[in-house]
């Protein structure tokens, strides 16, 4: 008996205040000074009585520079594993805290990639979106979960749902594959493929409390109706929470900005999460909402979750990964969307705007030297004064290309032999100005941001009751709108974005009987767009976009 009491002894000998001497009197008892320090003995009884972890005794210990041996740890090892281990959870607004009644040992190997140990908090934490996760692996483990954040993970809606609509085969592939990998993870799917419908029959299976995220709010109303056109679900279940309109609801539809500053308001009510256009999600504001929302089940959706700085690998852990892909080829050729060509014509500067590019591509090296332009990004983020004017002159001669007259005569020439053959054209002129230009130079409609929403509705149901005619757009017509069909599109000005190239293609796909749609890319000759050309159009993603 003596050994095991001795194991239990450890010795202090700075001085100790009065405070300190307390804490130590509620763990342990105090045997006197020996040898010039102070000597003390562990109370089991009273650590139990505390509701202490062995963690807890230990970081006590080493706070107050206490000697001990390894036994010591041991001991309270052996005297306290009759106990069933306990974790407790709660929340402090921002991370998930756990704290556990009993020393973890080996089994904290066991959950290393769920959660971390912060020596400075001396406590072990986590984000809310690990939260489900967590507790089905301690209960796994063998530990009674106390759980504190007030989270609700399984909240009904309480009416039998029915889904009216018919899913495609490949509908019911995402769908099952998004079931099959535990109702988590990314749907890829071409503009136009349906995606929307996907989501509403993942609401009618789970039955679940739902948040929708979309990036525009004309994207909330879509949602709104498609819910009402493929389910029995009343309209006073669905809640839009946008500017003065802020209505919680069994399902609630929000924009992302929103989510953002309001995600306190619904991290506790929607089991299931709903992402569109989810390649936004990474950017660092957004991405929040994610890893707040305790939400066991979700589903994004795009286009291509692609992103062109690399940041789309930041969706996995946040989404579950890709369950479904699928490119435009793919369904056209099983007929679900219009066959479709891109022809690519190269256009050549005007003089002029050669003599000009060629000087200003001199002076941007004369600045640069050999750096690359991600080194001169950085530096001007930095406020390197330098690279800030190396980068206004990069931007002068991306705007000098893509807004060259070669292209805008180009253009014309396209669009009066298409509307030769009665075509629906959508021009895709990515700048207010240049569109504005090619608007009024071919008597077409226009779409941009500076025109009122009212407005905005008229011209596209202008554009709808056309046999043929033309629309030009900004990136306003990249997401949010629902532009009306169209057999031929025309890329003036962009990105290299390889998302933004099959959003643009997809405005064209909508299917109909022999219809073939066309997408002309205007590329200037000798530029940096002859390679971003072909990029763009590989459609096939990385190994690890997959993964």
């Amino acid at each position: 008996m003596n050994e095991i009491r001795d194991n239990l002894i450890f010795s202090i000998r700075r001085w100790l205040s009065d405070h300190d001497f307390r804490r130590l009197l509620k763990i342990a008892k105090y045997l006197g000074r020996s040898e010039g320090a102070s000597k003390f003995r562990l109370d089991i009884n009273s650590i139990i009585e505390e509701r202490l972890s062995i963690d807890d005794v230990i970081d006590l210990l080493d706070e107050l520079d206490a000697e001990y041996s390894d036994d010591l740890i041991n001991e309270l090892e052996r005297r306290l594993s009759y106990l069933k281990p306990r974790a407790v959870i709660s929340f402090d607004g921002k991370y998930l805290l756990i704290e556990f009644n009993k020393y973890l040992g080996e089994l904290y190997n066991e959950l290393r990639d769920l959660i971390k140990y912060s020596k400075i908090e001396k406590r072990f934490k986590t984000l809310p979106y690990r939260y489900s996760e967590l507790i089905s692996k301690l209960k796994s483990l063998g530990f009674e979960v106390i759980d504190n954040t007030g989270f609700n993970t399984n909240t009904p809606l309480n009416i039998d749902v029915e889904f009216k609509g018919k899913l495609r085969d490949y509908q019911e592939e995402a769908l099952n594959s998004w079931i099959k990998n535990h109702s988590r993870g990314v749907i890829a799917l071409p503009t136009g493929s349906g995606k929307t419908v996907i989501a509403i029959a993942a609401i009618a299976k789970l039955k679940q409390r739902t948040l929708v995220i979309a990036y525009t709010k004309e994207q909330l109303n879509q949602w709104r109706d498609s819910i009402l056109k493929f389910t029995n679900i009343p309209e006073y279940y669905i809640g839009l929470y946008y500017s003065k309109e802020k209505r919680l609801a069994p399902i609630t539809l929000t924009t992302y900005q929103t989510a953002y500053r309001h995600v306190d308001k619904f991290m506790r009510y929607f089991p299931l999460l709903i992402i569109d256009e989810v390649h936004h999600l990474p950017a660092d504001k957004f991405k929040l909402i994610a890893t707040l929302m305790p939400s066991p089940y979700r589903m994004g959706l795009s286009a291509t979750p692609y992103r062109e700085d690399g940041r789309h690998v930041e969706l996995f852990p946040l989404m579950g990964g890709i369950v479904y892909y699928k490119t435009p080829q793919e369904l056209a050729e099983k007929g679900y969307l219009a066959q479709y060509k891109i022809v690519t014509i190269k256009v050549n500067l005007k003089p002029n705007e050669k003599k000009k590019l060629n000087e200003l591509r001199r002076k941007y090296r004369s600045i640069v030297g050999s750096a690359t332009f991600e080194e001169v990004l950085e530096a001007a983020r930095q406020g390197n004064e330098k690279a800030i004017e190396a980068l206004r002159i990069h931007n002068e001669m991306k705007l000098l290309i893509q807004k060259s007259e070669a292209k805008i005569e180009k253009v014309k020439e396209i669009i009066e032999k298409e509307l030769s053959k009665g075509s629906k054209i959508i021009v895709f002129a990515h700048y207010v100005d240049l569109a504005e230009r090619i608007a009024e130079e071919v008597g077409a409609l226009l779409l941009t941001g500076n025109i009122s929403m009212d407005k905005r509705k008229l011209i596209l149901k202008k554009f709808r009751e056309l046999s043929s005619g033309v629309l030009v757009v900004t990136t306003l017509g990249d997401e949010g709108l629902d532009i009306p069909d169209a057999n031929v599109g025309i890329l003036v000005a962009g990105t290299g974005s390889r998302r933004q190239f099959i959003q643009r293609l997809g405005r064209l796909l909508r299917p109909g009987k022999g219809k073939v749609s066309v997408l002309y890319e205007i590329v200037a000759r000798g530029t940096s767009e002859e390679l971003q050309s072909r990029r763009r159009k590989e459609f096939k993603l990385d190994e690890e976009f997959m993964s």
